[in-house]
């Protein structure tokens, strides 16, 4: 049985060939037609823009991830536009152009990344709103903008990158409405002076929007997306009154949350994690779970962004390597273990700068629809917990929030902001959504192998 490595991003794609080079050939297994991840999601292979057009600053980076997956590509055993919806006894359920397979591991890393944290607002399942990640996705893959009149809302990072990337490609920005206040970036600095060529990039993108003409609010709050048959316009505040503005899209989200619902399937054990405000799989400085056998790299074990996640599945695949007994350069292990301390710190402070919005579940109506697959609305939510039910599992069973084709990928944070605001106890109390097989929705009809 080999080393199978799930998700062909930054993580994954260093962890294949830290091993490769170890004389280690594993199976690389993931989602996307094309490896690189989200951040260098790559275009189709007809598409001719270039790198510095796509990518930005970011151009070197993203080529020498592509080459390297392009070279490991015909030395290991590569399995694009497969899914892993299960995993149990060793074995991995796959599905890969409808027919299904199985995959067995003696050890695995788990890079799944990671997708937009969701916050909704009401509106929001109205045609023409993308989250920030879906926004990146239509520019980077398909080649397109969401619409002809682009508002960005949100905080964190990736809402100024998205933004500057549209704008930079042609598409017209009405404005960039930031939730975090500037004096939250402020104090932030101290602690973002650690990465300064990361800090640089970031003060780039906000400025160059700003010398485009391109309106950035920051203290602005995203009240409500108008529209009957798609999105006419968005309501947003200040702190001193109301405003509106006339678009025909809107992209939003409040920063990122990690993909850890293969690692639960795995049986790995979470912890509160108060930096990511999430449940996370527990792992070493070395990348280790709880579980023997089984490894954890990149954003879908905690956010720390593309540079950290190559570094996290690199040393991933070194410890894979000491743990069969394989000789590996301890002080190239050391070295990346104290690089990704320093990008935690930065990860600090920029959860100062970009604060999450604590108050959105007060203000949240109760005919907000919050889960869109099952539409189980904020006041259903807070009828179920009225009863007597805060854990957010029982919570589920009883209106069937997180049941939905996404398994709560995209509503599961709002909801246990909600609960936990409900029902007076911190968030951390209420317990965590349980992964659940399959991890996301497969043809009827499937033929599964035993």
């Amino acid at each position: 049985m080999s080393v199978v490595i799930v998700g062909a991003g930054p993580a994954g794609i260093r962890a294949a060939q830290t091993l490769l080079a170890h004389g280690i050939k594993a199976c690389l297994i993931d989602e996307s037609l094309r490896g690189g991840g989200q951040i260098y999601r790559r275009q189709p292979a007809n598409f001719r823009r270039t790198a510095q057009q796509l990518y930005g600053f970011e151009a070197s980076k993203a080529e020498s991830v592509h080459r390297t997956i392009d070279e490991l590509a015909t030395q290991i055993d590569y399995r694009p536009e497969t899914l892993v919806w299960n995993a149990e006894d060793g074995r991995l359920d796959t599905l890969n152009n409808g027919h299904a397979g199985v995959v067995k591991y003696a050890q695995i890393i788990v890079a799944t990344g990671a997708t937009d944290r969701i916050l909704p607002v009401p509106g929001w399942t109205l045609p023409g709103v993308y989250s920030l990640g879906a926004a990146q996705i239509a520019l980077k893959y398909q080649g397109c903008a969401i619409g002809e009149r682009v508002v960005f809302c949100g905080s964190g990072p990736l809402l100024y990158l998205v933004a500057y990337q549209y704008a930079k490609a042609g598409a017209n920005v009405v404005a960039v409405l930031d939730s975090a206040p500037f004096s939250a970036q402020c104090r932030a600095l101290p602690a973002l002076l650690g990465q300064p060529a990361t800090l640089a990039k970031g003060v780039y993108y906000r400025s160059w929007l700003t010398a485009h003409g391109i309106a950035v609010h920051q203290g602005a709050t995203l009240e409500r997306i108008d529209g009957e048959q798609r999105v006419s316009a968005v309501a947003w505040d200040n702190g001193k009154r109301q405003q509106r503005l006339e678009c025909d899209a809107v992209a939003f989200a409040h920063a990122l949350r990690s993909e850890t619902q293969l690692a639960d399937l795995l049986s790995c054990e979470f912890q509160w994690n108060e930096l990511n405000r999430a449940w996370l799989p527990k792992r070493d400085n070395a990348g280790r779970s709880s579980v023997e056998g089984v490894y954890l790299a990149g954003d879908g074990a905690g956010i720390m962004g593309a540079d950290a996640a190559e570094m996290a599945g690199e040393r991933a695949a070194l410890v894979v390597l000491e743990d069969r007994g394989i000789f590996v350069d301890s002080a190239r292990s050391r070295s990346l273990e104290h690089k990704l301390a320093a990008i935690e710190r930065f990860r600090h402070g920029l959860e100062t700068a970009f604060p999450f919005p604590t108050d959105w579940a007060v203000k949240a109506p109760d005919a907000l629809v919050v889960c869109r697959c099952e539409e189980v609305s904020a006041g259903e939510i807070r009828a179920v917990v009225d009863d007597g039910h805060w854990e957010i599992n029982r919570v589920k069973a009883h209106c069937r929030v997180g049941m939905g084709r996404c398994q709560g990928r995209m509503c599961g944070s709002a909801a246990a902001e909600i609960v936990a605001q409900r029902s007076g106890r911190a968030l951390n109390e209420i317990g965590r959504l349980r992964g659940q097989a399959p991890i996301k929705p497969l043809p009827f009809g499937l033929e599964l192998e035993s």
